[in-house]
């Protein structure tokens, strides 16, 4: 939205909305994305959400041409409507890359595609996704990773380093603020230590690695924000090992109410298999508290400096709970976390975009 801001800029915005074939778009799950309006004006913006119809865990081969199918007729649309746009920017590899590509051969324009982590790390080793991710990076002008380690490992699957820029990920530094810790704690109706596991209930995350810590952090309660198909799961490993009462799964949470919930912990503790560059990361040292979580993809290059947190080598629940312990007994500064965040100013962010995209037109 703030790339829309810049004086020069007149941006739309597709964004297919997967819904699954009937009855499974009945499910509870789907609720909220039946709700969305097709289109709208979003802080100002036009945006286009046409279905996309897909087979959750079989149409992943498909999807980019089902999202070339939805995406089509919104772009035709809005050419004749004297939108002449210049540039199609695809914000992940897959399955938005390889829609991008042909949709630019189509309506005769340039596109960039930007790699976020699991779209490089999951379906890049997926057989039927990687020819098409790499047939998509060989045609794009430019390309964007959200880390130095996401570039190399593009690079390492073929891609061409000369067209692939890092844009680090942007973060509003006006919302993601430190607040006082203990008022935002009692808001939430906590006592003693407070610790937040931040992503999709996935097993890539390792929100369990985070619930068995906890039994060795005393007096500790657990947040755990985000929704998915490991929710019955973890709430069950909870009840086994006797923490139900210390941990709490709060299903997916507002991103307008995040910097409330992470201003009010003492740790943001995520124990992810890979990653680009977390928001996550970046959104709680934003806030003034310290991240845990493995040295893995990125993120060295957000977790920079002592106060920002501690990087761990081995992904084990006794590594976090150690690690976590250690923050609660000698707690950093606030702002000290906040300076690590600093770096990744939405201003900075939207300008380095606007260049990237404005040197693809010319």
């Amino acid at each position: 939205m703030r790339l829309a801001a810049c004086e020069d800029v007149e941006l739309r915005v597709v964004n297919p909305v997967a819904m699954p074939l009937f009855p499974l778009n009945l499910l509870d799950r789907y609720r909220q994305l039946r709700d969305l309006p097709e289109e709208e004006a979003w802080k100002g913006v036009p945006v286009s959400r046409p279905r996309l119809r897909v087979l959750p865990g079989l149409s992943g081969p498909f999807n980019p041409s089902l999202l070339v199918q939805a995406a089509r007729p919104v772009l035709q649309r809005w050419r004749e409507e004297g939108f002449a746009f210049d540039v199609i920017d695809a914000q992940f590899f897959y399955p938005d890359g390889p829609a991008a590509a042909q949709l630019a051969a189509e309506f005769g324009v340039p596109y960039s595609i930007k790699a976020r982590g699991a779209d490089i790390h999951y379906w890049g080793r997926v057989p039927g996704c990687r020819p098409q991710i790499l047939r998509a990076a060989a045609q794009a002008k430019g390309m964007l990773a959200v880390a130095q380690s996401l570039r190399r490992d593009m690079v390492a699957m073929g891609m061409d380093p000369a067209r692939i820029a890092v844009h680090y990920t942007g973060v509003d530094l006006e919302r993601f603020r430190p607040h006082d810790r203990a008022a935002a704690k009692a808001k939430l109706g906590i006592q003693g230590p407070l610790i937040i596991s931040l992503g999709a209930l996935i097993p890539r995350k390792g929100h369990d690695i985070v619930i068995r810590a906890l039994r060795e952090i005393e007096g500790a309660t657990l947040m755990v924000a985000g929704e998915g198909p490991e929710e019955t799961r973890l709430a069950a490993l909870a009840r086994k090992m006797g923490l139900e009462e210390r941990v709490r799964l709060l299903g997916g949470v507002p991103h307008k109410e995040l910097p409330a919930l992470l201003s009010a912990a003492d740790v943001m503790a995520l124990a992810s298999e890979s990653e680009g560059l977390a928001n996550a990361w970046i959104e709680a040292m934003a806030c003034g508290t310290p991240v845990v979580t493995p040295e893995v993809d990125g993120a060295a290059e957000a977790v920079d400096r002592p106060a920002a947190g501690r990087l761990l080598r081995e992904r084990t629940p006794a590594a976090f709970a150690a690690a976590i312990r250690a923050i609660l007994a000698e707690p950093p500064p606030p702002e000290a976390v906040r300076a690590s965040a600093e770096r990744f100013a939405w201003e900075r962010n939207t300008q380095q975009l606007r260049q990237h995209l404005t040197a693809l037109v010319r």
